[in-house]
């Protein structure tokens, strides 16, 4: 009998630690998509759910005949369920079909929309003086006849390489009298319109126009959008804040911003910046660190998998079928996470369809509107578990009380219907139908 080999002690811990760290690696390198543990421990969770009972719902008291049968059911949220507007859909790129499915399918998953691309600087005027609005008017025109708000994403983006060239060309007189055209450009024709908008992009990751003009600059950004229109609503837009890795900064921004006096009307947090997934608990302590300003906070480019995904890098990729079903997951618990938190107002999708989509592979629809496991695990999200349906009685003193999440509901007693709005704000909403 061949004798066995022997290891000393020390050379067989290491081979056995060397041989349980390759098999870890591969089953994680074979499931990527998994969302570990420490992402969607059962305690957050639970701890969400708790968070959107208390912080989402509000009481309807419905008062009418004594017994008689009461039916609620909710026909829009407060909350932004949205989604980037493609300028695909509002020129000639797309085909008629093609741009009719795409609008049905936006109405039947979302209630407000951001512009993608049509508002940058860069996309509505190229050349100095030739400014292109058609498209933003399109926009506009559809979102008012479907009563849409819509935020403008964005007046201004300071990003060196977002900066036109024609631009880099003028004198710093020159410059600051170019940015306050725009700002009253956009105040005044657009005054009303927009319920929000991105004032200057990314500052964080680059400010050209501070750099040439002083750190001023964007206080006199918004005083020029806002002499135009003084209702308008400003917010902040940065990425890299819900990973954690920019919070500071971004935190240290916006204080700065504040002391100066700049009238920031919000904070938007893009949420593509996470990889194949993304960690649960820094998305949750990132939130709760920017509610700290006490300024409504949106999720304003959202795609799972993000950024920092394989599958941004090479957008030919495809899911298969097992990582489909952890992209559905990994949405919901996105959602919830962001929606319980009670200083977010919304969350925005950065693209739903594969022929519309800078990360095709984060849709919820296949080019051939197929829908993927997100989109049923989105709908059933958002229209069917955060969704009021009651049906049940008035008592002996003809008095019922629903709780019901903040939005608009109809409201059926015996025949006669009324549309009820139950506003966070208010918290509570009585409605006589005697």
């Amino acid at each position: 009998m061949r004798p066995q080999p022997t290891f000393p002690q020390s050379a067989l811990a290491t081979f056995c630690q060397r041989r349980a760290l390759l098999v870890i690696t591969i089953l994680l390198s074979a499931l990527p998509w998994m969302v570990r543990a420490a992402d969607t421990a059962p305690d957050l969770i639970r701890d969400a759910n708790a968070a959107i009972e208390k912080h989402r719902k509000g009481t309807l008291i419905i008062e009418a005949a004594p017994n008689i049968e009461v039916v609620v059911e909710q026909v829009r949220h407060e909350f932004w369920f949205g989604a980037a507007l493609t300028s695909q859909a509002f020129g000639r790129a797309m085909r008629p079909e093609e741009r009719e499915k795409y609008l049905a399918t936006f109405l039947a998953n979302f209630n407000s929309a951001v512009t993608e691309n049509a508002l940058k600087w860069h996309s509505m005027e190229q050349k100095r003086g030739n400014v292109d609005y058609a498209t933003v008017d399109a926009i506009l025109k559809w979102t008012d006849e479907n009563h849409l708000p819509l935020r403008g994403h964005n007046i201004y983006w300071g990003v060196p390489n977002m900066v036109q060239p024609w631009m880099k060309q003028l004198p710093d007189d020159e410059l600051r009298e170019v940015l306050k055209n725009r700002g009253l450009d956009v105040g005044r024709r657009y005054k009303g319109r927009f319920a929000e908008y991105d004032l200057n992009n990314e500052m964080i990751h680059g400010n050209y126009y501070q750099d040439r003009l002083g750190k001023d600059i964007t206080r006199q950004m918004a005083q020029w959008v806002r002499e135009a229109d003084p209702a308008a609503v400003l917010f902040l837009n940065d990425y890299d804040i819900l990973t954690g890795n920019k919070l500071n900064d971004y935190v240290k921004h916006i204080q700065g911003l504040l002391d100066q006096g700049v009238p920031i009307g919000g904070i938007g947090a893009q949420g593509h910046l996470h990889g194949d997934t993304f960690d649960a608990a820094v998305l949750r302590s990132s939130l709760e660190k920017l509610a700290e300003f006490k300024l409504p906070i949106r999720i304003t480019e959202f795609n799972m998998p993000g950024q920092r995904s394989r599958f941004y890098k090479d957008r030919n990729l495809r899911l298969t079928d097992t990582e489909e079903k952890a992209k559905a997951q990994a949405l919901v618990d996105y959602y919830r996470i962001c929606f319980a938190e009670p200083r977010v107002e919304g969350i925005l999708m950065w693209g739903f369809w594969e022929g519309a989509n800078w990360i095709p592979a984060s849709s919820l629809f296949q080019k051939d509107w197929t829908p993927l496991p997100a989109a049923t695990a989105y709908h059933d999200l958002v229209l069917n578990q955060w969704w009021t349906k009651w049906h049940g009685r008035t008592d002996a003193q003809g008095r019922c009380e629903v709780r019901a999440f903040f939005g608009k509901h109809r409201v059926t007693v015996g025949g006669k219907e009324v549309v009820v709005d139950l506003p966070k704000a208010q918290g509570t909403k009585a409605v006589a139908l005697k």
